[in-house]
């Protein structure tokens, strides 16, 4: 994409979004946020007209109804963010011993010790039920709280946000992570698995409360993440097009987002070219499981527009990398897909850089939604953290919990 094409795209969107009594400019500007965001759509749309939209919308209802993932659901709960930001969480209690051995010698060969709590958070546009294959996986073995950020999932819009029109930033979800743990693991020891954004919430947690992670956080795993510089992300566009797109973006999402109604029906209208996107920036494997890729975009379709225009802007602004400091002394995964075009490997690779002893996996034929697209990988990942940070006994193995293509082994 050039840079005048790109600059065309924007301005496209930007018209549409103005007219708000106008259907087809509605389309259009569902169809320019997945061009500016992804710089493919052209491809994907020429692909995409080679099947009927009668039968493509058929396979998605057809994929919504028999696909299981996110069905699964724990003991609910609501914590309270400090601008009253109502924040949505649930609990998977571990099983009694009794009932529990069976399946622990299977996950990890022996009886387990001190209780622990793994906090899982999600990332951008995605919900708690992101963790779907990792959350099965881990039932009932161990304590886990699975959450929703602010203004994703079943969570609240964020007060501050909505109310007040202050800007979303890191800082702000560390703090909501710290309310959701205040409410949901009052005591004990705690593992926390943060991807992508989740990952940055974690960092910031650690940045603003270093008293909680030393005294009570015994492993961290980062999953797809990033501890800043996130501004020099390409999202595989060339050079000309993503200055095009750095430079006009947060603009166009403002002005989207200010039309919110009418950009949801431009979604609805483009959801094939907008399939075609997510699947690009989500997976990078070409035998993902279609209900997986579609479990995805419905993730990622529920978030409204304008909650994406408030959020985009922190990204930039991210810099947790001093906060990396507070995970030294403990047990630490990071991992991520080699062809993760959203936080690319670089970011793992420079935040393991900085924690020497912690475990670098790297998973090849993988994208940013790594624990959707490989769940075994990360899974056995996590289960070995578990280990070294002595919430499970050594020697622990975990079998496969749903595999959603073709085997990956990390490099």
């Amino acid at each position: 994409m050039s840079e005048s094409s790109a600059e065309a795209v924007v301005s496209a969107a930007s018209a549409a979004a103005a007219s708000a009594g106008n259907w087809r400019k509605a389309g259009v500007a569902g169809a320019a946020i997945g061009v500016v965001a992804a710089g493919a759509a052209a491809g994907v749309a020429i692909e995409r007209l080679t099947v009927g939209r009668g039968m493509r919308k058929k396979a998605r209802l057809a994929l919504d109804s028999a696909g299981p993932y996110g069905s699964l659901r724990g003991t609910p709960g609501k914590a309270y963010a400090d601008d009253g930001t109502e924040l949505y969480y649930e609990v998977d209690e571990a099983e009694p011993e009794a009932s529990l051995a069976p399946r622990r010698r299977r996950l990890f060969g022996r009886k387990a010790p001190a209780p622990v709590t793994v906090v899982f958070s999600h990332g951008y546009c995605l919900n708690q039920d992101s963790w779907h294959f990792q959350r099965a996986a881990l039932r009932g073995v161990v304590r886990t709280v699975h959450w929703d950020q602010r203004s994703h999932g079943r969570s609240g819009r964020g007060v501050a946000q909505l109310e007040d029109r202050k800007p979303v930033t890191i800082d702000q979800l560390g703090r909501d992570l710290l309310a959701v743990i205040e409410a949901a693991v009052p005591e004990g020891p705690i593992v926390l698995v943060g991807h992508s954004m989740g990952g940055m919430t974690v960092m910031a947690l650690a940045d603003h409360f270093p008293e909680l992670i030393r005294d009570r956080v015994v492993a961290v795993a980062l999953v797809g993440t990033s501890s800043g510089r996130l501004g020099e992300v390409n999202f595989g566009l060339p050079v000309a097009g993503v200055n095009a797109v750095r430079r006009v973006l947060p603009g166009v999402l403002k002005a989207l987002g200010q039309q919110a109604a009418l950009v949801e029906r431009g979604r609805r209208a483009t959801a094939d070219l907008f399939a075609g996107v997510i699947k690009r920036y989500s997976f990078a494997s070409r035998d993902v499981d279609p209900a997986v890729e579609r479990f995805a975009e419905r993730m990622i379709e529920s978030t409204p527009i304008d909650v994406v225009a408030e959020f985009y802007p922190a990204f930039t602004e991210h810099d947790k990398t001093a906060a990396l400091a507070r995970f030294t002394e403990m047990p630490v995964l990071v991992l991520a897909g080699v062809k993760d075009l959203v936080t690319p490997s670089e970011h793992s690779e420079a935040i393991a850089d900085l924690l020497p002893d912690a475990e670098l996996v790297l998973v090849p034929d993988a994208g940013h939604l790594v624990m959707l697209e490989h769940p075994e990988v990360v899974i056995d990942r996590l289960a070995d953290l578990l280990v070294r940070a002595g919430a499970v006994p050594a020697g622990a193995t975990v079998g496969s919990y749903g595999s959603t293509s073709s085997s990956a082994q990390p490099g």
